[in-house]
């Protein structure tokens, strides 16, 4: 009974704020994390985390727009391939930019693209003929920066709870073997856009540190050694680094914008080689890796990866590869480092005036089999101690038209096949159309394109997409999306199933920096559906979601924004579950005074687990911060931020989440008993 007036205290406190986040009407300027919360969309973009890090880094270090070249701004996914010509034109045309305002004149440039772009790049003085890069350079005027990362959880979950010996020796995966602590370290090595150094450590939460299999300390450890643009050189990788060439078909470990992104950005092919600098312990290679151009116009890349992996093995087979990188319970200790993988390759790049193509090679071999259980939706996964794909891939500029694709064979002859026609008749207006055919027998492991599964496999689909300019200050997107799976899938056991996905997104941007943005969006894919009686069907699965978001600036210091979803889940011609919420954050930055934050609350109700909402809120640097919330309650969080003279900042993020519908939270050794969840953060950051 004592709760219950600080409970309600609670409860004021937020109604007040959003009801104030509601009501107050004041001007606005946008920032690049407005694209997490309106462009990117949980449901169709996968690798949030590290689109979100590279996004981070980029930021922080931003790229001179006098002296970016093609390859630089493509690193930046919101802008299209015509976006970045019209900018290198205006440059060619007027010379350097004395500051950013001249974006304005950069045509087919709105707004919001403009916000956006003014944190990932500045407008410096352009030097003269390019120096070479010399060590004692690279050792004065260089930028460093180290990074300390701690979460302490507030509640004790099941995992941690003390058990006796008799039933650890039942269940030993009853409990972690760990601190519920996470922890990371990352240390940062930058000289000019030349050369990049860097190590991550990493410890999850249940993980053990400086005991068990993690006597040396963390449980993750990533080091890498970039270099950009050293003579013939474009690119040279030393330890941990992606890949990425054509549209995904063969190897792609890089993040894409989704279908809820810029349509001509759909059409940008991999950017080739880079740094890993991400906590993703699965998502790169290890090894060596170099592009060398042998001309303006022909570049040649090769890469060659040797690492260990996770996996699942017994009788001598890869029964699963393990890829969320826990190392939490027995059974998780027991699946790491349980296999080597060597994988190497090559592509040759043609990049000319009206046509860009490519040839990509790619083996790949285990020390064991990978044999997965058979089940009937994985009859053609991947089988085998060695793979290999090869395929090109081209785009063609036509005046108006971009035609651009990707064909790939695996070791079988099985190919997949991506195409897309895309027609702009000005700056403002973009009609894109995209085929794709994923034959159920191709296998390529590091695999990942456009598309409705999380493989490179067993898909048809059509799609089609408008993004255009109304009234100057209104935009467009909407986009409709057909696929076909000749073969069942997980979770349908069903073959030749089909199914939609459609978006309708109108955002609306003030000149003086007041943004709205709606959005609506339909899939219908088939998925098992149980009667109470135990007879089991395949129907169709409808998924809605309506999305309004409101955003305004009170000054230069405070930035303001509301959001609210509405989510509606059903099978066909079956009960239906709904899902609402309501979120407001208010950011604030002090120019005067070494301190700023946000604070951010969320109301949440949803029938079940099905109608569950998601939501963005601030997070620490380089943190990605999504939850996704099912039943009844709120959350609030708050995140402060100390700088002292730009060499050392110190962030703290408090979060409190209140469910009314139950007296605990999670399940398993994730489980917490109580209806109320708290976590703490803190970071430290240094400069020099």
């Amino acid at each position: 009974m004592k709760n219950i007036p600080l409970i309600c205290w609670k409860r004021r406190v937020l109604f007040l704020f959003m009801t104030f986040s509601f009501f107050v009407n004041v001007s606005a300027q946008s920032t690049w994390a407005e694209l997490e919360w309106d462009v990117f969309d949980k449901e169709t973009s996968g690798k949030w985390e590290d689109m979100y890090e590279e996004l981070a880094l980029l930021a922080e270090n931003p790229l001179n727009i006098n002296t970016a070249t093609k390859e630089q701004l493509e690193q930046i996914p919101f802008l299209s391939d015509k976006q970045i010509e019209s900018i290198l034109y205006y440059l060619y045309k007027y010379g350097p930019m004395n500051s950013l305002n001249e974006l304005i004149g950069v045509e087919g440039l709105d707004w919001q693209t403009r916000m956006y772009l003014k944190d990932f790049v500045y407008a410096g003085a352009v030097e003269g003929k390019e120096k070479s890069v010399k060590l004692r350079d690279v050792l004065k005027y260089n930028k460093q920066e180290l990074i300390i990362r701690t979460n302490i959880p507030l509640n004790e979950k099941a995992g941690y709870a003390s058990y006796s010996k008799d039933v650890l020796e039942k269940n030993p995966n009853k409990k972690y073997n760990g601190s519920p602590l996470y922890s990371n370290m990352r240390y940062y090595f930058r000289y000019k856009e030349n050369v990049y150094f860097g190590f991550t450590a990493e410890k999850d939460p249940g993980e053990p540190f400086f005991k068990g299999i993690n006597k040396k300390g963390y449980d993750f450890y990533s080091v890498y050694l970039f270099f950009r643009n050293m003579g013939r050189w474009k690119a040279l990788a030393l330890g941990n680094y992606k890949v990425s060439f054509g549209y995904g078909l063969i190897l792609n470990m890089g993040f894409n914008m989704g279908k809820a992104g810029n349509l001509m950005a759909l059409s940008k092919k991999g950017n080739g080689i880079t740094k890993h600098s991400s906590v993703n312990e699965y998502n790169y290679l290890q090894g060596l890796a170099g592009t060398y151009s042998i001309n303006n116009r022909w570049e040649l890349s090769a890469f060659y990866s040797f690492r260990k992996m996770d996996a699942r093995v017994e009788d001598m087979f890869i029964k699963s590869l393990k890829t969320d990188g826990y190392h939490r319970l027995q059974k998780d200790i027991e699946k790491k480092n349980k296999t080597c993988n060597h994988l190497m390759g090559c592509n040759l790049n043609y990049n000319g005036k009206y046509a860009e193509i490519g040839l990509t090679v790619v083996y790949n071999i285990f020390d064991k089999v990978l044999n997965p259980d058979s089940h009937p939706y994985n009859v053609y996964y991947p089988r085998g101690r060695y793979f290999y794909n090869m395929g090109g891939y081209y785009k063609c500029f036509l005046r108006d038209f971009i035609i651009s694709g990707e064909v790939a064979f695996d070791k079988k002859g099985s190919f997949s096949t991506l195409n897309m026609l895309t027609y702009s008749p000005n700056a403002e207006t973009t009609l894109l159309f995209m085929n794709r055919y994923f034959d159920k027998r191709y296998e390529a492991l590091f695999a990942n394109a456009f598309g409705k599964n999380s493989s490179v496999r067993n898909e048809l689909g059509f799609y089609f997409g408008l993004e255009t300019v109304l009234f100057k200050r209104f935009k467009l997107f909407c986009s409709g999306d057909f696929f076909y799976f000749p073969y069942r899938l997980f979770q349908a056991d069903k073959n030749k199933t089909a199914g939609f996905e459609s978006i309708i997104q109108l955002s609306y941007s003030h000149p003086n920096s007041l943004m709205m943005l709606i959005k609506y969006s339909c899939k219908d894919k088939a998925k098992n559906y149980k009667e109470y009686t135990g007879e089991k069907y395949v129907l169709p699965y409808i998924r809605q979601r309506l999305k309004y978001s409101l955003s305004y600036q009170i000054n230069k210091q405070m930035l303001l924004k509301t959001t609210s979803e509405y989510v509606r889940t059903c099978y066909w011609k079956k009960a239906h579950a709904n899902g609402y919420s309501v979120n407001c954050t208010l950011k604030s930055l002090f120019s005067h005074f070494p301190l700023n934050g946000s604070i951010s609350g969320c109301w949440f109700f949803t029938d079940n687990y099905d109608s569950r909402i998601y939501m963005y809120e601030p997070g620490l640097l380089y943190s990605f911060s999504n939850y996704s919330f099912f039943g009844k309650g709120f959350r609030c969080a708050i995140n402060l931020q100390y700088n002292y003279k730009k060499r050392f900042s110190f962030q703290a993020k408090y979060g409190w989440t209140h469910y009314t519908d139950r007296n605990k939270i999670g399940s398993g050794t994730e489980e917490i008993q109580g209806n109320n969840k708290a976590d703490l953060q803190f970071q430290m950051r240094f400069k020099w």
